[in-house]
This record gives C-alpha cells, sequence and structure tokens, in this order.
C-alpha cells in the first residue's frame, strides 16, 4: 500500500475572499511543503510554518500523518507545482505552479503534465496506490473542473461556512477568461483543467490513469476535489474502476451531493468518521465545528485503519499535535497568529 501526494500550487489561491489565509497570504505558498514536511517528518523542518488555524485546528496532514504512525503506509511525494521548497523526498516531473483561472490558461502544459505522471503512475509497483493532494485554493479550481466539464458543480470547503458565491463568481470570470461556457469541455479534460484548474489535478489524474492501466487499485483520498480529478478520467476515457475516499466531515457537509456524484462517474464512496467528538482536544473540536474536514489524503488514510485502532489513530494525532504547538486545552487559541504559523488556507482541498 503506498500513498501518493501530489503538491502544488496555484496563484488561485490568493484571490481576495478564497482563502482565509488572507492576513498573510505571502506564507500560503508554504502550506503544501508544510503538508508533506509533515506527512514524513511529523512536523515541519524547512517550512517556516505550521498550518495551523488561530482556532488551534492543524492541517489535515497532522491527520493523515497519525495514521501513517499507527498504520506504516509508504509514502512518495510529487512535486506537482510547488512555489517553495520542501525538505521531504519528492518526486520532480518538471511541473510549475498554476497560474489564477481569471487568467486564459491557469495550466498551459496540462497535457505535458498529464502524460508525465501517467508514465510515473504506471511504473509503480504496488498493487494499491491512494492517492491525496495538498494545494490551496483547490476547490475552487475543481468548481471550475467541473463546471467547464458540464458535471453539476457543488465543491466543499475546509470553512465552516463555504464561499460558494465567491468560488462561482470567480468560476464564472475564468471560464470568460477562456472563452468557455459551462459545458464546453465535455470529452476534453485537459483543456478543462488547461483553462480552469491546477497542475495537481493533471498529475493526480495522469498518476491515476498510469497506475489503473498497470492494474493497480486506485483509490482518490479526498471530497470533492477529488470527484473533479475523477470526472476528469471518466472524460478521458478511463472506465476501470475507481474508488474515493472522504470523510464524514465532507460527507456531512455535502449530503446526497456526494453520493449522487460517486454513482454518476460509476465510483465507489468510503466514507469514515474518526469519532473526533468522543475527545476533548480544540483540534478535534474544530474539525467537528467544519473547520479543514479533508486534504493531504486524510480521508483516504483514515478508510486503511483497522477495526479498533481509531482509538490508537487519535493518541497519535494529539501527539502530534502537541509537536505542532497545539494543546488540548483552549488557550491554544494563539496558535497560528505569529509571524510563523499562519492560518491554513480556507480552501485547501475538500
Amino acid at each position: 500500500m503506498r500513498v501518493v501526494l501530489p503538491a502544488g500550487t496555484t496563484e488561485t489561491a490568493l484571490i481576495d475572499g478564497i482563502s482565509a489565509a488572507g492576513a498573510a497570504p505571502e506564507l500560503m505558498e508554504h502550506t503544501p511543503s508544510a503538508d508533506v514536511e509533515i506527512l514524513e517528518y511529523g512536523e515541519p523542518t524547512l517550512a517556516p510554518v505550521t498550518p495551523v488555524s488561530p482556532g488551534g485546528c492543524p492541517t489535515p496532514a497532522a491527520v493523515t500523518r497519525a495514521v501513517r504512525e499507527v498504520v506504516d503506509f509508504d509514502v512518495s511525494v510529487v512535486d506537482a507545482g510547488l512555489a517553495q521548497p520542501t525538505a521531504a523526498p519528492a518526486v520532480d516531473l518538471g511541473i510549475g505552479p498554476g497560474a489564477d483561472i481569471r487568467d486564459p490558461e491557469a495550466v498551459p502544459d496540462a497535457d505535458a503534465i498529464f502524460d508525465r505522471a501517467h508514465t510515473y503512475g504506471a511504473s509503480l509497483p504496488d498493487d494499491e496506490l491512494v492517492i491525496g493532494e495538498t494545494v490551496p485554493g483547490g476547490t475552487t479550481t475543481a468548481l471550475g473542473v467541473l463546471t467547464a466539464l458540464g458535471e453539476p458543480a457543488g465543491v466543499s470547503s475546509s470553512l465552516p461556512t463555504n464561499p460558494i458565491e465567491t468560488k462561482r463568481r470567480v468560476v464564472d470570470e475564468a471560464l470568460e477568461a477562456s472563452d468557455l461556457a459551462p459545458g464546453s469541455c465535455d470529452g476534453r479534460p485537459l483543456e478543462a483543467i488547461r483553462a480552469v484548474g491546477d497542475p495537481v489535478q493533471a498529475t493526480a489524474a495522469g498518476i491515476a490513469a498510469g497506475a489503473l492501466e498497470a492494474d493497480t487499485d486506485v483509490t482518490l483520498a479526498g471530497g470533492t476535489q477529488m470527484v473533479a480529478v475523477a470526472s476528469v478520467l471518466r472524460h478521458a476515457g478511463v472506465d476501470a474502476p475507481l474508488s474515493i475516499a472522504t470523510t464524514s466531515f465532507v460527507a456531512d457537509e455535502q449530503g446526497d451531493e456526494l453520493g449522487e456524484a460517486c454513482y454518476r462517474l460509476n465510483c465507489e464512496l468510503t466514507v469514515t468518521d474518526p469519532g473526533f467528538d468522543e475527545r476533548e482536544h480544540v483540534s478535534m473540536e474544530r474539525y467537528c465545528a467544519g473547520v479543514a474536514k479533508e486534504g493531504v489524503a486524510m480521508g483516504g488514510a483514515l478508510s486503511l485503519v483497522p477495526d479498533g485502532r481509531m482509538p490508537a489513530v487519535l493518541d497519535r494525532f494529539e501527539a502530534v499535535c502537541a509537536r505542532l504547538g497545539i494543546e488540548a486545552a483552549d488557550e491554544t487559541e494563539s496558535v497560528g497568529a505569529t509571524g510563523t504559523d499562519a492560518a491554513p488556507e480556507g480552501d485547501r482541498g475538500p
């Protein structure tokens, strides 16, 4: 079992109202680099930020790391357009950051990225892959791609109140800039990514397509961002069995929409409730309040936890939080307010 994590950035995340980290946008581009370091080492090393909200909610990378400390799966990070370096080992496929989707082309080399990622995915020796993502702004680009493909477009958010109208306005402006209308890219998914997507989508879809061709079982780890990736695959003619694994936080927010999307795309859906409501810890309380919800392969990692082992994962999550400077008590409300501790982006990737 291997978790593959494409990590990248898009200038879309800097649009006002899209990100909860607007007070310090210059730190946001470090978030994916910090996420992969947390997943690899348990805490940031080179990255100058610790992605923790002012209310004490850490990046989902902390949850995925906690699962890894219990389940011990292999991890491969793919540089899918990182804007800042990371100390974690990463596969370099020559991918640059994405542009603002309101530019005429957000990912000019989407086809080349997909092809290189396809070759990489086909080369992996594993029988099973779990493919996640970390990209600030990712649910807005997901909405862009879904809309361009003509798919019913509802996306999640890591904010308790989803700024969906802001995202729709941005997507409308993006489609206009690219001379597209909703559904214009039906059957042409890489054109949709090129116009209004991000490089992480092209990478994740390419890896999945290559692995599926090699008869590897693939689970897309995430919520509505992975619905967008699954849509890309189906519009590309990939009809192999495919699974999506996400958290109960996303499923609760999306209601019937998530299940209907998976049914339409012929994807098996797995939803895992980590049981955060059974503990008194500020981080778990913030997740239960609707912050973060998903990202960094969190839902896919949680789906790997054997029966009876979730309490051990919660113990390890508390330990990871302590390493990140978050204790159980509410006095951690100040965490994230300093120059090196940035609030995670509000649009980080459910």
